[in-house]
Formats: C-alpha cells, sequence, structure tokens
C-alpha cells in the first residue's frame, strides 16, 4: 500500500463525502471487505480524485452523470451532497439534472429514475440535502 496515496485519498473521501458517512464506511470493514475500503480509499479518493487535473467540483459533475446513468440512486444522493460541499449550487445541480434526463432518461424511454416524477424527486432531494447542509 502506498501510504501517501491512501493518506491523500482518506482526506478527499472525508471531505467529499463527509466525515460521519467514511467513518461509518471503515467501521462496518471487516475480514472480507476491509481490502475494499483500502483499495476504494487510495484508489479512488487518492488515484483519481486526487489528481489536480480536473477540481472536484468538476468530479462531482461527472460523477452525477456517471451514476445516474448505472441508475444507482442511492450513490447517486451521497454525491449530491459531495456536490454540495465541492461548491455546487442547487441551481447548477438542477441543470445537471436537466442534461441527466435529457441524455439518460429520455433515450432509454421510461427509465423511472429520471421519469417526469423521479426529476421532481430528485429535484426535492437536492432541495432537502442543501438545506441540511448549510444549517
Amino acid at each position: 500500500m502506498d501510504k501517501d496515496t491512501y493518506d491523500r485519498g482518506l482526506s478527499m473521501r472525508r471531505k467529499v463525502l463527509g466525515e460521519d458517512y467514511v467513518d461509518r464506511a471503515l467501521k462496518s470493514a471487516d475480514d472480507f471487505n476491509r481490502d475494499f475500503q483500502r483499495f476504494v480509499t487510495q484508489y479512488c479518493w487518492g488515484e483519481a480524485w486526487g489528481d489536480d487535473t480536473l477540481s472536484p467540483r468538476e468530479r462531482s459533475i461527472l460523477n452525477l452523470g456517471m451514476i445516474a446513468s448505472l441508475g444507482k440512486m442511492e450513490e447517486f444522493q451521497t454525491h449530491i451532497r459531495g456536490a454540495l460541499r465541492n461548491g455546487l449550487t442547487p441551481n447548477e445541480i438542477r441543470a445537471v439534472l436537466t442534461q441527466i434526463a435529457v441524455y439518460c432518461g429520455v433515450p432509454v424511454g421510461g427509465w423511472s429514475s429520471f421519469s417526469a416524477y423521479g426529476l421532481e424527486c430528485a429535484l426535492f432531494l437536492v432541495d432537502s440535502v442543501y438545506r441540511s447542509t448549510i444549517a
């Protein structure tokens, strides 16, 4: 393990996802998944997110699009919180959601996560998360 990359990753992971989220993930690690937590922290957060070529804000926009296109809505909610921490405004997230709906929801015809109702729910989530983040 490259300790410097791991430490950089842990710092970035905490900054984007929040102390509580990361602490829960690390505390819940067991003999089966502990190495996976190390891998995610070192490579996802240390190597990819730790690369200064893209800002955390730009990475958040990319992640929202990719995660939504995969239909991973629990992970999507986590990264909405991260996007807000990385400086996206609720209005910018609404624009990202519109882009996602056009390119991920509409072309596949009826993808329920971004149907009109799903988009409305996502916008409500952004508003709720934004309010709890600034409170």
